[in-house]
C-alpha cells in the first residue's frame, strides 16, 4: 500500500507542480491588484493543485476513494475560500490605515518643519530687536528722556509680541496633542461677537477699519466661552490685518439646518484659488504676507481656530465673497435652543 502511494507521487506532482506555476504566475499578475483576490488565490492554488493531482493519479476514472477525496477537497475549499477573502480584506484595510497613518505622518512632520522655519524666523527679528534697544540703554546710547521712553515702548511692544506667539504655540500644542479639554455649556454667540468686536475694534480703529456685527438673531451654542471667543478673536484679527483702511470687516450669525453659523467678511481682496485650502494650515500666510510689520504671530491664528472650531465638533471654511473673503464657522446649537 505505502509502495503505491510512493509509486504514485510524481504522477501527482506532473499534474499538481503545472497547476502551481500556473497560480505564482497569476498572483505575479495580479501583484498590484485587489489584495483580496491576491489572497484568495493564494489559498485557492494548493486546494485546485491537490484536486488536479488526486485526478490525475486516478487515471481520470471515478471511484469511490477519488470520490472521498473530492469531497474533501470541496469542503476545504468551502471553508479556506471564504476565509481567505475575509482575511484579505482585513489585511487591505490594515494596509491602508497604515498608509494612511503613515502619510498623515509625514504630513504632520512636514508641517512641524515648516513651524520651526516660520517660528524661528518670527522669533528672530523682535529678539535682535529687544536686544539692539536693549544695549543701546545699557551703553548709555540712548541717554535722552524721550527717547529712552520710545525706546522702553517698543522694548514693550515686542515683549508683548513674543508673549504672543509662546502663548499660540502652547495652544496648538495643546490641540494637536489631543490634551485640550472643555467644559461645554450654553454660549451666547452674541456676548462672544460683542466682547471680540470691542476687544478688536482698538486695533481696527488705529488702522482705520470698521468692525460691524451685523443685525441677527443670535443663536446659543454648545460650547466653551473662552475657546469660542478665541475663534472669534482670531477670525477677527485675521480679517482686519488683511483688510484696507476704509474697509470694513463685518460679522453676523444665525442658525441653518440644525447647526449655527457665525461669519466674518472682510475686504481683503480675496485669496488665490490654490490658497483657500492652506489658509488653516499652521504658518501659513500666503504670498506676500510676511513684512517687517507683520504681527501675524507666526501664522497660528487661522490654525489654532480651526483646532478649537474642530474640538467642539464644528467646521469651519474659508471661501472668496464680494471684495474679500468669508470665512464661517458652524456649530451645534445648545440644547434647548431654538432650530
Amino acid at each position: 500500500m505505502i509502495g503505491t502511494l510512493l509509486a504514485s507521487v510524481p504522477l501527482a506532482l506532473l499534474f499538481a507542480v503545472p497547476v502551481a506555476l500556473l497560480g505564482a504566475l497569476l498572483l505575479h499578475r495580479m501583484r498590484r491588484q485587489s489584495l483580496t483576490a491576491a489572497v484568495t488565490v493564494l489559498v485557492l492554488v494548493p486546494v485546485v493543485a491537490t484536486f488536479v493531482g488526486l485526478v490525475g493519479v486516478s487515471g481520470f476514472m471515478f471511484t469511490p476513494q477519488l470520490a472521498g477525496f473530492l469531497a474533501v477537497c470541496a469542503v476545504v475549499g468551502a471553508i479556506t475560500v471564504p476565509a481567505a477573502m475575509l482575511l484579505g480584506r482585513g489585511i487591505a484595510r490594515d494596509v491602508m490605515w497604515l498608509h494612511e497613518a503613515r502619510d498623515a505622518e509625514r504630513a504632520a512632520e512636514a508641517s512641524r518643519r515648516e513651524l520651526v522655519a516660520w517660528i524661528s524666523h518670527d522669533l528672530r527679528t523682535p529678539l535682535a530687536g529687544i536686544r539692539a534697544m536693549s544695549e543701546a540703554l545699557a551703553d548709555g546710547v540712548v541717554c535722552d528722556a524721550d527717547e529712552v521712553a520710545e525706546y522702553a515702548r517698543r522694548i514693550r511692544g515686542e515683549t508683548v509680541r513674543l508673549s504672543g506667539m509662546v502663548d499660540d504655540l502652547f495652544q496648538l500644542s495643546r490641540i494637536t496633542s489631543g490634551a485640550l479639554t472643555l467644559t461645554l455649556s450654553a454660549v451666547p454667540l452674541h456676548e462672544v461677537v460683542s466682547e471680540a468686536v470691542a476687544v478688536e475694534g482698538i486695533a481696527a480703529a488705529r488702522k482705520g477699519v470698521r468692525v460691524e456685527a451685523a443685525h441677527s438673531d443670535w443663536p446659543v451654542v454648545r460650547g466653551s466661552d473662552p475657546e469660542l471667543a478665541r475663534v472669534v478673536r482670531n477670525l477677527l484679527s485675521n480679517a482686519i490685518r488683511h483688510t484696507p483702511p476704509d474697509g470694513a470687516v463685518v460679522v453676523a450669525a444665525g442658525v441653518q439646518d440644525d447647526r449655527a453659523w457665525l461669519r466674518v467678511d472682510d475686504g481683503c481682496g480675496g485669496i488665490p484659488d490654490d490658497d483657500l485650502d492652506r489658509v488653516f494650515d499652521v504658518a501659513f500666510r500666503g504670498e506676500g504676507a510676511r513684512t517687517p510689520g507683520d504681527e501675524s504671530r507666526g501664522g497660528l491664528g487661522l490654525a489654532i481656530a480651526r483646532g478649537l472650531v474642530q474640538a467642539h465638533d464644528g467646521e469651519i471654511r474659508a471661501e472668496n465673497h464680494g471684495p474679500g473673503c468669508r470665512f464661517e464657522v458652524r456649530l451645534p446649537l445648545a440644547v434647548g435652543a431654538e432650530r
